[in-house]
């Protein structure tokens, strides 16, 4: 069996790296592992690679930044050559990104079978990364849900039940490997006194001056030392809107360049709070046990929040510092085994055994 994986940014990085250690116990298993480019600076791309001891992408298709449609078509027009090439005996793709959509839609149209890693999760509002995975998943023969109610939505929208399956979340699983030997991985000096972990990077929130400036005042006035990890298209957005010197010379603030993932969750083990506007990011807070306030208006993981694990604050300056000072206090109820929805942390197993009984 032939597997071609498309990953292309952080989040699908550490999805990636779960599967192929899954498929390790299988030598019949041949992985080809293709990155878009969506992310090329080495702290954003290679890093990951590096420390999730992820083989060399066998493609690298160099795609870059540009506008949403920009990416995807470059991003289909390279992975014709190269899915004819391999004939893989099923594509599978990752969350919701513009590499998602190109992979998926890519294959389907060569008729090659597709699985879709975090499938059925849906906000139901106007957002590139909604339209991104709804149609992955449409094109999927594989529809793997972190969640059992996206498995329920994606029945409401006709797909067959044949071609649903609650899996777990894999970022789960990685969680599980990585957050005993983060501390170890490490390059970074974790501060000894109480931080918060932000992070903070959806074009939707950054390219807005009205919000991204009610942020960074709400931030300005958080007493706890926040951690930032800046992200290389918020950085560009804080300098273009004169943000960035203020949040550089507040003394409750520290600026780092992204940081890798040990790095990430070694500061994120160590913090008190997080705040941020990544699903991802989020749902990594909730496996910590760490309380979060979401700077966003929707989510796609309304568990955790029903849960009291999190919150949504919006982008209004006063909302959030309503919700970091109640988050910072709240006592937050422990959760059973069974109460988490995102699986046992051996979502990468069921997939595999999945596919090769399908395939």
């Amino acid at each position: 069996m032939k597997i071609l994986h498309i990953v292309g940014n952080r989040p699908q990085f550490i999805k990636l790296a779960p599967f192929l250690k899954a498929t390790g116990k299988h030598p019949q298993i041949e992985n080809v592992i293709i990155h878009s480019g969506q992310h090329y600076d080495f702290e954003m791309s290679k890093i990951f690679f590096k420390e999730l001891k992820i083989a060399s992408a066998k493609y690298n298709l160099g795609v870059g930044s540009g506008t949403h449609g920009v990416q995807t078509g470059k991003m289909l027009m390279a992975l014709d050559s190269v899915i004819l090439k391999e004939k893989p005996s099923v594509v599978v793709v990752y969350g919701d990104t513009n590499t998602t959509l190109a992979g998926a839609l890519g294959a389907y149209k060569l008729n090659f079978p597709v699985a879709h890693v975090e499938a059925g999760m849906r906000e139901y509002i106007w957002r590139p990364e909604e339209m991104n995975k709804k149609m992955a998943d449409h094109c999927a023969d594989f529809c793997f849900c972190p969640i059992k109610r996206a498995c329920s939505n994606l029945e409401k929208e006709g797909i067959e039940k044949n071609k649903i399956f609650f899996t777990g979340d894999i970022t789960y699983d990685a969680f599980l490997t990585n957050k005993k030997i983060a501390f170890a991985k490490a390059h970074i000096e974790i501060p000894k006194k109480k931080i918060i972990l932000m992070t903070m990077h959806r074009a939707e929130t950054v390219d807005d001056y009205k919000k991204i400036k009610s942020i960074v005042e709400a931030m300005l006035k958080i007493s706890i030392k926040i951690i930032y990890p800046v992200h290389p298209h918020t950085k560009r957005q804080l300098m273009k809107f004169g943000l960035y010197k203020k949040l550089d010379k507040a003394t409750n603030i520290e600026l780092m360049s992204p940081v890798g993932y040990f790095e990430f969750l070694s500061l994120l083990l160590s913090a008190s709070l997080v705040i941020t506007d990544s699903s991802g990011v989020l749902k990594e807070t909730f496996y910590a046990r760490k309380p979060c306030v979401t700077i966003d208006d929707t989510t796609e993981y309304k568990e955790i929040f029903d849960m009291g694990y999190n919150v949504l604050a919006g982008t209004k300056e006063k909302n959030i510092l309503e919700e970091v000072k109640k988050m910072l206090s709240k006592k937050l109820r422990p959760i059973k085994i069974s109460e988490n929805p995102f699986g046992n942390g051996h979502a990468a197993d069921k997939m595999l055994t999945i596919l090769l009984k399908n395939l």
